[in-house]
């Protein structure tokens, strides 16, 4: 076990990064290891699926929903492809995670650009609204009309922030890079990615019919997208996450503090590429998913974080939807009411 005794668990957030820097280095044998038994899997059990459809529509829907499990993954592996730290050569992570927005239906470089603005203003009041949930405080949200509030009520319900929004981001908004309109490099990754997708469909129907399309493509996409949507919301929208005005907000206390550790069971992590801990990798992005394991069995402070839940913690999660400035917790509508009349 790495020597520990230069940290503790008053440690300042930002010293961390010194400490995180030595898990930074990938391997390239075990990023090609894991790489292979997320595809492999993945495309054996497409394939099946649509042989499977010729049989039982049942079976190979079944079948596409368990699939979804690896497709999850596979986006994951992309995200760290994102970051730079699946492979040490950087034009090699970033032409796998191009090739696998393919899959994910997500264009690469535009993911990246609004990805990394997520990382460089989480918990940044002043800095919303790019590569994160829409998160109104108490106060903004009395100021709106009646409209604005229904709107804003509608985008949080979970029908919508777990059913409809996956769809719509995924299935939609993906295909136009809405928020770089101007960055030629934006719509090139955007139609490159639209037009590999439009290939793939055409063989998928070609081989496998228009079952494949709806009970094999599009189920395994739809459960994958909802899935990373759920966990994207809790490794931040929890109640004792962290959002500070831009003069008291500071970069490494919001990543500590404002992102969760979420512990699941050992099958979902590993679907999961260890995403749920998320705090060490918001302190430290270049650490690859399979080092962060590493990271929480050397230092006993991070690996108990106060952001830590688990499953069941979690579900609390989605009821809340507006951040109390005043008492620093993330609130429910009801909460905020009731703050109001009083």
């Amino acid at each position: 076990m790495t020597d520990t005794t230069d940290t503790s668990a008053n440690m300042a957030a930002r010293d961390w990064v010194q400490v995180l820097k030595k898990y930074r280095e990938p391997n390239s044998l075990r990023s090609s290891f894991e790489l292979g038994v997320s595809v492999v899997p993945f495309i054996a059990l497409w394939v099946l699926a649509c042989w499977v459809a010729n049989y039982s529509y049942l079976a190979a829907l079944g079948i596409s929903i368990v699939n979804g499990c690896f497709l999850l993954r596979l986006f994951c592996i992309q995200h760290d492809c994102g970051h730079g730290s699946f492979f040490e050569n950087r034009t090699v992570s970033d032409w796998t995670g191009r090739t696998l927005g393919i899959l994910t239906l997500t264009p690469y470089d535009v993911w990246r650009r609004t990805h990394s603005i997520h990382h460089s203003h989480a918990g940044d009041l002043d800095q919303r609204g790019i590569g994160d949930v829409m998160t109104l405080t108490v106060e903004e949200y009395h100021q709106r009309s009646a409209f604005g509030r229904l709107l804003y009520r509608f985008y949080r319900h979970p029908l919508v922030m777990f059913g409809l929004g996956p769809i719509y981001i995924f299935l939609l908004t993906n295909r136009i890079p809405w928020d770089g309109f101007k960055r030629k490099t934006d719509w090139i990754s955007a139609m490159g990615t639209n037009l590999a997708i439009a290939v793939l469909l055409t063989i998928i129907v070609k081989l496998g019919g228009w079952q494949a399309l709806f009970l094999v493509f599009l189920p395994t996409t739809l459960i994958a997208a909802s899935t990373g949507v759920w966990l994207f919301y809790v490794q931040h929208q929890f109640e004792t996450t962290h959002w500070e005005e831009h003069k008291d907000w500071q970069v490494h206390e919001a990543a500590l503090h404002g992102s969760s550790h979420y512990d699941l069971p050992p099958i979902l992590q590993w679907f999961s590429a260890n995403i749920g801990i998320h705090h060490v990798h918001h302190l430290y992005s270049r650490i690859p998913f399979y080092r962060l394991t590493e990271v929480l069995r050397d230092h006993e402070e991070l690996a108990n974080s106060s952001t830590r839940m688990n499953m069941r913690e979690s579900f609390k999660c989605a009821s809340l939807d507006l951040w109390d400035s005043t008492n620093k917790r993330l609130i429910s509508f009801a909460a905020a009411r009731k703050l109001q009349v009083g």
